[in-house]
């Protein structure tokens, strides 16, 4: 009947090649389904293959067959010719390795856990155009890690209000002024008055303390009013911005990642809406495969999880993407090789629920080398946001002095009062 030309895509000899894009997924067959026409299905749909058998098939077109290489249990791995992908397209490979195969009816459940990019792909892409170092070198911060905050509550302030918060936190030791993700340019706080009052902060700020501050300002919009905030950004002297790389689109972040060169400036990357399709371990995408598409798309930061705070992050999970994120080769149990060649790393955020009294877990975890956001663990600070700042560089300078918090605290009131409201909890 035709249909039984899915176990052609299957073939367990097979040894891929320095050119095949390797990916794993988790699969699970509907009812009467074996795995292995099930991996045969996702290998046919996400490559040459339909439902049936094809009278314009030559064997020229069989080379560029996706093969089902391996598989254990519910996870196979599945090999892809390089010529199956248009170099330096995000959307493109996505929609391959991603697309139709999420729809089809032989499967019950289907996960992309991860992927393996060629040396010939990776070089297609820009990459950071700052990466850690280049934005360490912005802010002159060399030896501690970069603390950020979003002025609490994250929408609803105007933009006088915004401002003024924005200034208690930079000089009470914060690095970089935050936007959330969904603060754009709502009336109450439009985009164009908020950049201008934050960055007179900003430049207050650096003045009265003598460190380098920035703002990671929300151009998330349709391209061109997202290209024309960016613009926007470089014209009031600030060297960042902000893209909600998953609702906005890959395609959007290109677009915005072929301008950074020229304007100067660093992308920050929050992941909002990455939990809709990573959050069930069997169905959907892995925040894996999103950090590695944005190191490849050429993001500066990325948040990946603090393991301790509010939001669902595994400790095996974030410890992975902070190494695929910030290794020149990067290898580690249960995910895909990959060697990123001359692309720069790029910075991991932390962010979610933290205030000081566990910023010292955040850091035996995941190391000094990340910016630390802080929200709410700086703004429920007693007396407010500038103490709150206070609080977390002081929490932050002790851990690297080897200090306990609670000895730190003896001289800190800031730190002190903070230890007092929140101790050493872990929001649920």
């Amino acid at each position: 009947m035709g249909f039984e030309w899915y176990t052609d895509f299957v073939d367990l000899g097979h040894e891929p090649g320095p050119d095949e894009l390797v990916a794993l997924f988790r699969i699970e067959p509907s009812e009467g389904i074996s795995m292995e026409e099930a991996a045969g299905r996702v290998a046919s749909e996400s490559s040459i293959g339909t439902w049936t058998t094809l009278s314009t098939m030559t064997p020229e077109l069989r080379s560029l067959m996706a093969r089902v290489f391996r598989i254990e249990g519910k996870l196979a791995w599945i090999a892809y010719p390089k010529e199956l992908f248009e170099a330096g397209s995000i959307p493109q490979i996505l929609s391959s390795i991603a697309g139709n195969v999420f729809g089809m009816k032989a499967l019950r459940r289907l996960r992309l856990i991860d992927f393996s990019m060629p040396p010939s792909l990776v070089s297609s892409f820009p990459g950071p155009a700052f990466g850690i170092d280049g934005v360490r070198a912005i802010l002159g911060v060399r030896d501690r890690p970069i603390v950020a905050t979003v002025p609490k509550p994250k929408v609803g302030m105007d933009t006088d209000t915004f401002a003024r918060n924005a200034y208690e936190a930079l000089v009470g030791g914060v690095d970089l002024i935050k936007d959330d993700e969904n603060l754009t340019s709502q009336n109450f706080n439009p985009f164009e008055r908020r950049i201008l009052k934050v960055m007179e902060a900003v430049k207050r700020a650096e003045q009265e303390t003598g460190e380098k501050k920035g703002y990671l300002v929300n151009v998330t919009a349709p391209c061109s009013d997202m290209l024309r905030r960016a613009r926007l950004s470089r014209e009031f002297d600030n060297s960042f911005v902000m893209l909600d790389i998953l609702t906005a689109g890959f395609s959007a972040l290109q677009e915005l990642r072929a301008h950074t060169e020229e304007l100067g400036l660093a992308i920050h990357a929050h992941r909002a809406f990455h939990a809709a399709f990573d959050r069930l371990e069997d169905h959907g995408m892995s925040m894996m495969v999103v950090a590695k598409l944005a190191r490849l798309a050429g993001v500066d930061h990325i948040h990946i999880g603090t393991v301790v705070g509010k939001l669902v992050s595994p400790r095996e999970e974030v410890v992975a993407l902070r190494d695929a994120l910030t290794s020149r080769e990067f290898g580690a149990d249960g995910w895909l090789p990959q060697d990123w060649g001359s692309l720069k790393p790029v910075f991991p955020v932390s962010s979610g629920g933290l205030h000081p009294g566990i910023l010292p877990d955040v850091l035996d975890i995941l190391g000094p080398n990340i910016i630390v956001q802080v929200g709410g663990g700086i703004w429920g600070h007693p007396r407010g946001g500038r103490a709150g700042a206070v609080a977390v560089r002081e929490a932050i300078d002790a851990y690297l002095k080897g200090e306990s918090l609670e000895d730190r605290a003896r001289e800190s009131k800031e730190l002190r009062e903070a230890l007092e409201k929140w101790g050493r909890s872990r929001p649920e």
